[in-house]
């Protein structure tokens, strides 16, 4: 019990990510992924801890491939005591625990299997509300590689010039009463989202455009943010790179700064 008290941002995380939005505060999530953690316990808080007092908005924690329930907890505990939201990123069903604040309720849009639209969000709704979780409706779409994501989740991956074919995902998700987007280039793509691609959902929807997969400098952090996503994520980068990801936040903080005295 002691340790659940400590879940400080439990029914706070949407509205804190819809404050950071109308005060045109730009967004940037960190992926974690237990099954790829690199760092002993030690150096893995320290590093978290110094990622938090950077900037960074929410950590994801989660995976397409091998992630444990016992790795997942092991984890979140690990990130309890650092005052950022934890927001589950799963795979499947094995992927939640009752040591998060949230969980992107996902539903994989454009995939093939209707397991991963509709099935796999009846088997973990029940899970989700036994735990307390705060669900944050978002659709799915996977863009260009896709990478594991894509091929786990039977994805018809939209290709980099299909804009439209995007829109019309995104305002079907809208009118469905889903709240978030989530645009994946998948996991160390070759490319990130196209920032057209991201300006027109923007110009067309009014969801909570999170845009991941590809990132892996302050340019493309900086296009697609301008481009309209409200939140970005560092996943591949981080697992290799601290000091990069470290800039990627500073050029973030900096870019929020500017635009929030326009």
């Amino acid at each position: 019990m002691k340790r659940l008290k400590r879940l400080r941002w439990r029914g706070r995380v949407e509205e804190y990510l819809k404050k950071k939005k109308s005060d045109k505060e730009k967004m940037l999530f960190i992926l974690i992924d237990p099954e790829k953690n690199i760092y002993d316990e030690k150096n893995f808080e320290k590093i978290m801890r110094r990622l938090a007092e950077e900037g960074v908005d929410a950590f994801l924690i989660g995976g397409s491939l091998g992630v444990s329930s016992e790795d997942l907890d092991k984890t979140l505990l690990l990130l309890e005591d650092i005052d950022v939201p934890k927001i589950l990123f799963p795979g499947s069903v094995a992927g939640l625990s009752k040591y998060a604040d949230a969980v992107l309720f996902i539903s994989l849009l454009n995939s093939d299997n209707p397991y991963y639209i509709i099935g796999a969000q009846v088997e973990g709704g029940i899970i989700i509300k036994k735990l307390g979780l705060e669900a944050l409706p978002t659709a799915y779409i996977i863009i260009g590689e896709g990478g594991a994501a894509g091929f786990m989740g039977k994805a018809r991956p939209i290709h980099w010039r299909h804009t439209g074919i995007t829109v019309a995902y995104a305002v079907a998700a809208e009118l469905m009463g889903m709240r978030y987007i989530y645009l994946e280039a998948g996991s160390g793509a070759e490319r990130s989202v196209p920032k057209e691609m991201i300006s027109e959902v923007r110009k067309n929807t009014n969801l909570f455009i999170i845009t991941g997969g590809g990132i892996r400098d302050e340019y493309t952090a900086s296009e697609a943010l301008e481009a309209g996503s409200d939140a970005i994520v560092i996943g591949t980068l981080f697992e290799k790179d601290i000091e990069k990801t470290l800039k990627i936040i500073k050029t973030v903080k900096k870019d929020r700064c500017e635009t929030k005295k326009l």
